[in-house]
């Protein structure tokens, strides 16, 4: 699969994620790096501001595999 479509295939994913599925899937994250908010925080921000943090991450981590 290539880059753009991974990307595609991700953002499509994320987009269809409701808040209490994406705030679980940033706190169980496993990548290279670690995500470490807080639970007030993350149910302090948007919706979108989520999918951006989970999007983020998972083309970050895609691009070091």
């Amino acid at each position: 699969m290539s880059s753009a479509q991974y990307v595609e295939r991700q953002v499509t994913s994320v987009a269809a994620l409701g808040r209490d599925e994406l705030k679980r899937r940033i706190r169980n994250f496993r990548g290279r790096f670690k995500l470490d908010f807080t639970e007030d925080y993350l149910n302090k921000i948007s919706v979108d501001r989520l999918r951006h943090i989970l999007l983020a991450a998972l083309i970050n981590a895609k691009t070091h595999n």
